[in-house]
């Protein structure tokens, strides 16, 4: 069996590490596995199908030899990096949103767009964690009839803003416990308790950049170029897992029990949907695995061709570190 050479750019960051546990949980054929961070974490090391290897310092000159480049980093890093891989020869697989909008970077889900992946020109994007879960759960309807419009609303984990966002939740939580006053730092308002309707940068059009991101990437993803999404995202005291509750309008009406037998049937989906014992996604039940939980399918009842539903899933995992992943194993599988 051919095996390949993988760098990890970030291997030490939350996405980076469980770049790393997912290579190994898929069986990727690596040949030789470099984990690339900054010069501070150089020497250090991380572990990979029971070995330690040595983390090296990100340079231009790191990629030479490497089949396959996956990106845990930020823009910045992402944009000063990208040119030097793609002039090694490997394929670049990058999480950061640097270059997600680049007509001429694909911007991949398997499941939905997978062969978009072999159009790339040395780089291929991952899309954001929470347009990755909410089109894993449409995108069995969108096959049934294009999908006009949609209406969604995120409830976004703490660990989507980093460790830090973590430990915020964790110390308030502590704290209030305690009868002691707690102050924000990683987040505009206490989260511990409480939810915040506001995540990334505002817009001109009283939208943030996270929210425009479902309806720009949709549009990439789906193949569906008029899509037109309101997006509201809101950060919530839950520890990992984010959950969106979602409403679509489609070309024709689709049945809720036609609905469900598609998402039942769509890969990398799990359809969760007992109305009558409550049984329903929850981000405890979609955390540290991959596939994304789609329930409370119902008819929307202010539009005729309208549905509404509610799915979860783990953003660390399938969105981020799972979905590079499996771009890369559809890569190598082709």
């Amino acid at each position: 069996m051919k095996k390949y050479n993988v760098a990890i750019l970030g291997a030490t960051g939350a996405v980076g590490q469980e770049m790393l546990k997912v290579l190994e949980e898929y069986d990727i054929p690596v040949g030789k596995l470099l984990p690339l961070a900054s010069a501070k974490s150089a020497g250090g090391t991380v572990r990979f199908k029971g070995e330690d290897v040595k983390i090296e310092e990100a340079r231009e000159e790191s990629f030479e030899g490497m089949d396959f480049v996956l990106g845990a980093v930020k823009n910045p890093m992402s944009r000063r990096f990208a040119p030097a891989i793609v002039k090694s020869g490997a394929v670049y697989i990058d999480n950061s949103s640097a270059f997600r909008m680049d007509p001429e970077v694909p911007l991949v889900v398997p499941e939905i767009n997978g062969e978009d992946a072999f159009k790339n020109k040395g780089i291929i994007a991952n899309p954001n964690c929470s347009s990755i879960i909410t089109l894993m759960a449409v995108a069995a309807l969108a096959k049934l009839s294009p999908i006009k419009s949609m209406i969604a609303c995120t409830y976004q984990a703490v660990s989507g803003a980093g460790q830090a966002g973590l430990v915020e939740l964790e110390s308030q939580m502590l704290a209030l416990a305690e009868g002691k006053a707690v102050e924000p730092k990683v987040f505009p308002a206490q989260i511990a308790m409480n939810v915040i309707p506001h995540i990334g940068d505002e817009l001109d059009n009283l939208y943030t950049d996270e929210e425009m991101k479902m309806q720009n990437e949709g549009r990439r993803i789906l193949h569906a170029p008029e899509l037109a999404v309101t997006c509201t995202c809101v950060r919530v005291p839950v520890m990992r897992s984010h959950s969106i509750s979602v409403t679509l309008r489609t070309e024709r009406k689709i049945s809720v029990d036609e609905a469900r037998d598609a998402i039942r049937a769509f890969p990398g989906v799990r359809l969760i949907d007992d109305y009558q014992g409550r049984n329903y996604p929850t981000p405890l039940d979609t955390s540290n695995q991959d596939l994304v939980w789609v329930g409370r399918v119902r008819e929307d009842l202010t539009d005729a061709n309208g549905l509404t539903l509610w799915c979860c899933g783990d953003q660390i995992r399938k969105g981020a570190a799972a979905n590079a992943v499996q771009i890369l194993k559809k890569m190598i599988e082709k």
